[in-house]
């Protein structure tokens, strides 16, 4: 699998980018919440992130070239099921 090349804003701690703020996707910025789990492959750190319109993505950033690419993604529930949305959105207006 292919995994895209992306740009993110990182927290810089005791070590340069330490853990991800902000994912930056050709159609705008997504905001990082919640970082949900990290894992340190050789080479590499794995990060699965929520961000702030519910989406999640899996992020890894590979320190020796210090690039950040998009390994998973996986849809808010609710925008899965369209239909499910409207309703909701219909009852409370």
């Amino acid at each position: 699998m292919h995994e895209q090349v992306v740009q993110v804003e990182c927290y810089s701690g005791y070590k340069a980018d330490e853990r991800p703020l902000r994912l930056k996707l050709r159609d705008g910025a997504r905001e990082i919440v919640a970082i949900e789990d990290r894992w340190y492959p050789p080479g590499a750190t794995y990060f699965r992130v929520l961000v702030d319109d519910g989406d999640r993505y899996l992020l890894r950033h590979e320190e020796a070239q210090d690039v950040w690419s998009l390994a998973g993604f996986r849809a808010a529930v609710l925008r899965q099921y369209p239909t499910v949305l409207r309703n909701i959105k219909a009852l409370t207006t």
